[in-house]
Order: C-alpha cells, then sequence, then structure tokens
C-alpha cells in the first residue's frame, strides 16, 4: 500500500470514528453541545482532506454515484458543522434539542460513500 493511501484511508476511518462519536453522542444526550461540535469539525477536516487525497491519487473527482454521493456528503457536513456551530451560538434550547435530528441524516447520507468506496476497493483487489 502506498504513503498516500494509507494515508488517506486513515483520514477516511478518523472521519467515520470523529462523525460517529459527536453524532450519536449527541443523539444519545438529546442536545447539541461544544464538544459534539469539536467531533463535528474535526470529521468533516479529516473527511475533506481524506477524499483530496484520493480524489488526486485517481487522477479527478469520478461522475458516478460514488462521487457524486461523496460530494453531497462533504457539502452536508460543511453545512451540517456551520449550522451546529450557529445553533450553539444563537443558544436557543429548542434547537439545541432537535439539531439531532438533522445531524442523523447527514450521518447517513454520509455513510453511503463511505461503504461504497469500501466496497469498490474491495472490488478492486
Amino acid at each position: 500500500m502506498s504513503p498516500n493511501l494509507l494515508t488517506s484511508v486513515i483520514l477516511i476511518v478518523s472521519a467515520l470514528v470523529c462523525y460517529s462519536i459527536g453524532v450519536w453522542s449527541e443523539k444519545l444526550q438529546n442536545r447539541l453541545k461544544p464538544w459534539h461540535l469539536l467531533f463535528f469539525w474535526a470529521g468533516f477536516v479529516c473527511d475533506t482532506l481524506g477524499t483530496s487525497l484520493m480524489t488526486q491519487m485517481a487522477g479527478g473527482m469520478a461522475l458516478n454515484a460514488h462521487g457524486i454521493t461523496g460530494a453531497l456528503a462533504i457539502i452536508l457536513m460543511a453545512v451540517h458543522a456551520v449550522w451546529a456551530t450557529i445553533v450553539l451560538v444563537m443558544k436557543k434550547e429548542e434547537a439545541l434539542r432537535s439539531f439531532h435530528k438533522f445531524s442523523l441524516l447527514v450521518w447517513f447520507v454520509w455513510l453511503v460513500p463511505f461503504v461504497s468506496g469500501m466496497v469498490m476497493a474491495m472490488g478492486a483487489r
């Protein structure tokens, strides 16, 4: 395995771990907290870096289901992290308590390119 591939895999798996911790702990605690936001941003940064590295190694973004859902997932993660930041700054209790619904939606959308990338990688072997 090349160093770039290893680095990108570590970054993408780190994104899964960070994003899952942030989203599911928020859901279980039933309230958005500042430390959840740190995990949202960490997941976004890891995913963006890992995806950028993989895209570079592939010679560009593929216009297939994996590439399109991957781009959508990164955009949604950015919107999610920015919106979570706004909700925390506004300190509106109802928004803090219901934000997990949006978080779960984004997490499930993010899983599509994560899983399709794994499936594609296994098929390439």
